[in-house]
């Protein structure tokens, strides 16, 4: 029989959060329970309700929850009084990561990049890789996009869209041209050809960047995706300007759109790639910037990060590239998957043409419903029949599927149905539209 969810209709006692925990939280507003521990696709809150997990940590959790291979190899490490916590002191652990990186990563890809370890997060990598692109032209300007997302500290926080999100900095954010990324007024616009126009007009305004900064899906953003010609003419103009590609492959990297890098079906090598999220493959805090090796002109300590050194998560990193990306097995489950996944969607869409549009590549895919009201009616309705699940977008409106990679087809179905339902539900408890 199909393990099926099953929530709990009462709500435990959250009143310690409530006490103690910051106003700042987000997700646990809308998923109003206390989670006592998980196994793959599944979460189970503290009074044995079971939900299906279409959130993963919002792509950290690409592998599922605990999956058995991660944790064997990481319970072994500790068990063995493996090294914790290292800084940039050479360990094993380090060691058996960028070998495994290079051999079953980079190498078979013509990657040819050095490994920076920032802070465990992917704004620390998008903070290392802006210094470090700013270092190496001499110039300060980054170009960014519309709706991406980079972080919240300051640096990547300035070449991030959000206005709700910019405005907390209480700082202006300079040096970032939010420049329309592709498709964004339409398909008869190419917005590429509009920075190459504003770039090569020398009273265009437009400062000669030291960075283009790209999302190759806009995870954030609303599921916004690049075309591969779109980011190949991108890099050609960075390229033509002295500038280099940044590609912030955070959420949409590990496999999410179906190959390790989301770049690789456009063709291109981006001269630093930031990765973190699904990297580690068990949520632990792990981020790495990839840069071409001539590009590599730190100073020893000019950038550092406390915990660089998180063995940890060297180890399960290893392991996750290890069992998974070795062979083509992976990948080609999740372009089937993918499949599945629109197929579902698009029956979703299909009943109301007018009002909602299919988003996203992959197993990052979504549902545009039209208002941040709808798209969070759907949620909760999802929640309250035990499907975890998140929304995107400028004002919140894309309904966003990070199911697991390695999720069973014959749950993804069943979670799929259930957003299919909780869609029809919503949508009559929000503006009594009826399917078409």
């Amino acid at each position: 029989m199909m393990h099926l969810p099953a929530p709990t209709a009462t709500q435990p006692n959250l009143g310690i959060y409530e006490r103690m925990e910051s106003r700042v939280r987000s997700y646990s507003r809308s998923i109003p329970r206390q989670f006592a521990k998980a196994s793959g696709p599944w979460m189970y809150d503290s009074k044995g309700g079971r939900y299906l997990d279409f959130l993963s940590g919002c792509s950290t959790l690409n592998y599922g929850h605990n999956h058995p291979v991660l944790k064997q190899a990481l319970l072994d490490y500790i068990n063995t009084d493996g090294i914790a916590h290292s800084l940039d002191l050479h360990t094993e652990a380090k060691a058996a990561f960028l070998a495994e990186l290079d051999t079953t990563i980079l190498a078979p890809r013509g990657l040819r990049y050095k490994a920076m370890f920032t802070g465990p997060t992917g704004t620390n990598a998008v903070e290392a890789a802006l210094k470090l692109a700013r270092k190496v032209t001499g110039r300060s300007s980054i170009i960014a996009f519309t709706n991406g997302f980079h972080g919240m500290t300051l640096g990547a926080l300035a070449c991030t869209g959000n206005a709700g999100k910019r405005g907390a900095a209480g700082i202006p954010l300079t040096h970032v041209s939010h420049e329309p990324f592709d498709n964004y007024f339409g398909p008869d616009v190419n917005t590429a050809d509009l920075l190459a126009q504003r770039l090569r007009d020398p009273s265009s305004g437009l400062d000669s960047p030291a960075a283009i900064l790209v999302e190759t899906v806009q995870g954030e953003g609303g599921l916004n995706v690049a075309s591969a010609p779109w980011l190949r003419q991108i890099a050609a103009i960075a390229k033509e300007h002295g500038a280099l590609l940044i590609v912030d492959d955070i959420q949409a990297g590990c496999g999410r759109t179906g190959t390790f890098f989301s770049f690789e079906e456009a063709g291109i090598k981006p001269d630093i790639v930031t990765l973190a999220k699904s990297l580690s493959g068990l949520g632990l805090p792990l981020a790495l910037v990839l840069v071409r090796p001539e590009l590599d002109q730190w100073e020893p300590g000019e950038h550092n990060g406390t915990f660089r050194g998180n063995c940890h998560a060297f180890v399960a990193a290893a392991a996750a590239l290890k069992h998974f990306w070795r062979s083509e097995a992976l990948a080609e489950e999740v372009r089937r998957r993918s499949e599945i996944l629109t197929t579902h969607l698009q029956k979703i869409v299909s009943q109301y043409p007018s009002e909602m549009s299919l988003k996203g590549r992959g197993m990052m895919q979504g549902v545009d419903v039209g208002t941040g009201a709808l798209a969070a009616e759907i949620a909760r309705t999802a929640f309250d029949r035990g499907l975890i699940i998140e929304t995107s977008g400028p004002h919140d409106e894309v309904v966003k599927v990070l199911a697991p990679l390695t999720i069973g087809d014959e749950t993804l179905r069943a979670g799929l149905g259930i957003l299919e339902s909780a869609t029809a539900f919503a949508v009559t408890q929000v503006n009594g539209l009826a399917a078409e």
